[in-house]
């Protein structure tokens, strides 16, 4: 399962449409947001959405950006002509925040609505082993503080009703009994709709009533992207964005669309082009033991790429991610004139049939097999698994046809002692 950040405005409008269908119609949420690119054209937006020019606003970076407040990063109680002015003010300029560097080019425009500081609320929902964790402070806000150490906890766990949970008793006897009815019906509908678009969690801070309505000022959520087929239908037309500052390669993008249309998981991250060491990685956790490895044995600096294949992917699945690999591997030779260095590993596998992805595995070596020996490349394998005997065979038979140097072991040698022979070779 991986976790993937959204934006606030596809998390905003996903409750605002399915609020009513899971509470009986008790909670609702205004479908007023507005998501605005370098590329949007303002005047046309207002044509678009007239609620612009008749509400006061608040505008805010949209890109993943933590403590937009705190960074004078959200305008507040504007008017329309404000908000154009202070968009143009900054999209596509370049910030810095907390180290990283940027540019701005995603925003959020939604409606403002005055309320009672005093009187925000803390709410957030997260997946453990057990079940998921639903916490609740009776403040909210920039100022909550540490809520690891003062949010109170409720953990509904797998296969119980939310409905039959104690959130009145456990997680809002401080907050007014005006309000605990409608608070613990909208903890309720969001928990619902939690488990039932795979979220894996969901932070909304603050959480305020106004006017007998629960109003969400502020979210974030990440998902599990591994049920982007069977949840599409409550996401909607979403995108996961890349983290401020990071834009993504051509080839990163294919990947991930690649991703998003497979049900195995397909991941890529070029950390540095012109490296020494490119891998090809079968597991989320072999991926961290081999990368942890190469950088325990001083050359995390040489790493090219970080990323892996999992979940069972089809032999042409493999084809498309181990060919993208090897082309970004392939394009120019070590500026030291070292040779280059692929290492193709993975742990166990449980269910992903070994045979199947070293055939799409294979083919890709094959057709970069003159590319390989110009940067000089060597070859080391390490795999088990459902028929990992018939992928190794048909790796070792491939070796004299590539023409490069290349090691093949099972789950007989250890994965660390791979990536030890690879690179003091």
């Amino acid at each position: 399962m991986a976790h993937k950040a959204i934006r606030e405005y596809d998390g905003k409008k996903m409750l605002a449409a399915l609020l009513p269908q899971f509470s009986a119609n008790s909670c609702r949420m205004d479908n007023q947001f507005v998501k605005i690119t370098r590329e949007s054209s303002l005047p046309q937006v207002l044509r678009h959405h007239a609620w612009l020019g008749e509400k006061k606003l608040v505008v805010k970076p949209d890109q993943l950006v933590k403590r937009r407040m705190k960074n004078g990063l959200v305008l507040l109680d504007a008017t329309w002509q404000e908000a154009m002015d202070w968009l143009e003010d900054r999209r596509g300029k370049e910030i810095c925040i907390d180290g990283i560097t940027g540019k701005l080019d995603t925003f959020l425009v939604e409606p403002y609505y005055a309320h009672n500081q005093s009187a925000e609320f803390y709410l957030a929902i997260r997946t453990l082993r057990e079940g998921d964790e639903i916490l609740f402070c009776s403040e909210g806000g920039i100022s909550v503080g540490d809520v690891e150490g003062k949010a109170k906890r409720l953990v509904v766990k797998v296969g119980e009703n939310v409905d039959d949970s104690p959130i009145e008793r456990d997680l809002l006897n401080s907050v007014e009994p005006i309000s605990r009815a409608l608070i613990a019906t909208y903890i309720r509908a969001v928990h619902k709709i939690f488990v039932a678009a795979d979220f894996v969690f969901l932070e909304i801070n603050p959480l305020a009533v106004i006017n007998d309505q629960v109003v969400a000022l502020d979210l974030a959520a990440r998902l599990d992207d591994t049920a982007s087929q069977s949840a599409r239908h409550l996401w909607g037309p979403l995108a996961f964005p890349s983290p401020f500052g990071k834009t993504m390669c051509a080839e990163e993008d294919y990947i991930r669309s690649l991703d998003e249309n497979s049900g195995a998981s397909l991941k890529l991250t070029v950390l540095k082009p012109e490296g020494r060491i490119w891998t090809l990685l079968a597991g989320g956790g072999a991926s961290v033991v081999f990368t942890d490895t190469i950088a325990v044995l001083g050359m995390g600096d040489e790493l090219a790429n970080y990323g892996e294949y999992s979940g069972n992917p089809t032999d042409e699945e493999t084809y498309d991610y181990a060919r993208t690999v090897l082309d970004l591997m392939t394009r120019q030779p070590d500026p030291q004139n070292r040779g280059k260095v692929l290492i193709i590993g993975g742990g166990i596998a449980n269910f992903t049939d070994v045979a199947k992805t070293f055939s799409g595995i294979s083919k890709a070596l094959k057709e970069y097999r003159t590319k390989l020996k110009k940067v000089g490349a060597k070859v080391y394998v390490r795999r088990g698994g459902p028929n990992y005997q018939e992928g190794i065979r048909s790796l070792k038979a491939l070796a004299p046809e590539l023409g490069v140097p290349f090691e093949v072991y099972g789950p007989e040698t250890h994965m660390t002692r791979i990536v030890k022979l690879a690179l003091h070779a």
